[in-house]
């Protein structure tokens, strides 16, 4: 038996039936389906191996995991059904999450609307009250809390307190997280809270190469982003490039265990070798044609849109790249930023996300961006987020207008509301009675788009084995209800046409 176990609860542990957005369903509560059904929809029980680990495991906790096995600690991912086996002999239980307790977006949007906890924030909460947890806690198991939504335990003492969470992990924690181990596995007193500075992250060569594999052939190809935007807490971390030889080492890591898909991790794809935020052809194609060499099926986490329209118009490189990928499947998918339509307060929040262009053509490289994606295949999951800091009227009348001349391209727009994060974390999270009729108008805008489009991604790319259709059904019925959902909660509203113009 390990001594330490890392686990998560079941909206982290699964593969999305191997579609990685479908992972967003659950950052949302169970609307128009029971709420066993909604989680089957994004998150279905992992393969377990016959210890009760998965065969796939969320990248985070694998970096975890083979950071502690390299330098000597017996650690192991268990899948939270599988806890029970563990509980008697665990001396340290750790527990990751992107989003603890449904404070980062999109899930806060959702709550925000529809008034009711997502289904991540239950299913995390039940987890840390399980059985085994509590058998553990009772018998003296430290515990361990840590990821990208570390910052949110800072919102619910109680639940920390209650729940008996002894440390919880700020940051990127492979340099720092041995040594908290083993004075957990010594009975020494922990930190409370330990925030991981820039001084502690790991150099290139400290940060360990995952073991065993990730959730849907997640590996990461940088660190960090060199765009400076106020409300991301990313850029304030160093900006690192991880060679390739040890990106294509953990691709075999999850090829070697029949995992033939591969996932790109970047907060730029495009911008992998660059200098500065300008792409390079030679690198970027070279990284994809290794990649593709491996695997059956990839996808990019992030891409901005800056760099789509740079190396699409310097190099053609979006063309290439599709060139290659369409060998193998019909489309790309990616998150890309869109963020605000406002060019002042881009100007204010987020100056270099247009560069190498001018911020005061941001709708225009936007736009480009679009196009180009659209015309090459590529299925964008873009974020708008509403309620900024010293945002206008006139920024959201410009987001609006932008709205207006992006309906043409196939996308999905998820607007989020602002949390405080980065270089913007003593600002104030958005609340309901914020929302203005400009608001409203965005998110009717937001949703008539992605309504249409969810519906043409669907029809053309997406799940369209046989064996899928069971979900996609789900998936269809979904988007008539939301359909169904907005377009009764347009007529009450004065300030929208049916075509969900300003009046």
């Amino acid at each position: 038996m390990p001594e330490v176990v890392i686990t998560t609860d079941r909206t982290m542990m699964s593969n999305h039936h191997g579609k990685e957005f479908l992972g967003f369903v659950a950052t949302g509560p169970a609307i128009g389906l029971p709420e066993g059904l909604w989680l089957w929809i994004s998150s279905p029980k992992p393969k377990i191996l016959g210890d009760g680990e998965p065969l796939e495991a969320p990248y985070g906790l694998r970096k975890v995991e083979a950071s502690l096995i390299k330098n000597g600690i017996d650690a192991k991912i268990i899948d939270p059904d599988y806890l029970g086996k563990y509980a008697e002999e665990t001396k340290v239980l750790m527990v990751g999450h992107h989003d603890f307790f449904a404070y980062g977006p999109p899930s806060n949007e959702w709550w925000l609307i529809t008034g009711r906890e997502p289904i991540n924030r239950i299913s995390f909460a039940k987890l840390m009250e399980s059985e085994p947890v509590r058998r553990m806690k009772k018998n003296g198991t430290k515990i361990i809390a840590g990821g990208p939504a570390a910052w949110q335990w800072l919102y619910e003492p109680d639940k920390w307190k209650r729940w008996g969470v002894d440390t919880v992990v700020d940051g990127e924690a492979e340099k720092v997280i041995p040594s908290l181990v083993r004075k957990a596995l010594k009975g020494e007193e922990l930190p409370s809270y330990l925030y991981v500075g820039v001084k502690d992250v790991p150099l290139l060569d400290e940060i360990p190469e995952i073991v065993k594999p990730s959730v849907n052939g997640l590996v990461e190809i940088m660190r960090g982003c060199p765009r400076g935007c106020m409300f991301c807490s990313v850029t304030l971390r160093p900006l690192r490039h991880i060679p390739i030889e040890k990106v294509e080492r953990e691709i075999l890591v999850n090829v070697r265990a029949g995992i033939k898909r591969g996932l790109l991790h970047s907060e730029d794809v495009l911008l992998y070798g660059a200098d500065g935020v300008k792409p390079k052809e030679e690198p970027v194609i070279k990284l994809h044609e290794m990649a593709l060499k491996h695997v059956e099926e990839l996808a990019w986490s992030h891409a901005s849109l800056a760099a789509i329209r740079y190396a699409q118009e310097k190099y053609k490189l979006i063309s290439k790249i599709m060139e290659m990928v369409k060998t193998k499947q019909d489309f790309l998918g990616v998150e890309v930023g869109l963020e605000t339509g406002g060019i002042e307060l881009a100007k204010k929040i987020m100056p270099a996300k247009s560069a190498p262009y001018p911020v005061e053509s941001w709708h225009e490289t936007v736009e480009e961006a679009f196009k180009i994606m659209h015309e090459n295949d590529i299925i964008p999951a873009v974020t708008l987020i509403i309620g900024l800091p010293e945002e206008t009227e006139k920024d959201l009348l410009q987001t609006i207008e932008l709205l207006d001349r992006l309906k043409q391209y196939r996308s999905l727009i998820v607007p989020m509301m602002f949390v405080p994060m980065g270089a913007l974390k003593n600002k104030e999270f958005y609340r309901r009675e914020m929302m203005t009729d400009l608001h409203i108008e965005v998110l009717y805008k937001t949703y008539q788009h992605s309504i249409f489009w969810a519906k043409d991604i669907l029809k053309k790319y997406y799940l369209k084995s046989p064996l899928q259709f069971p979900l996609r059904g789900l998936l269809e019925f979904f988007i008539w209800y939301v359909e169904r959902k907005v377009n009764s909660f347009s007529e009450e509203l004065p300030i929208l046409s049916k075509e969900g113009a300003t009046t």
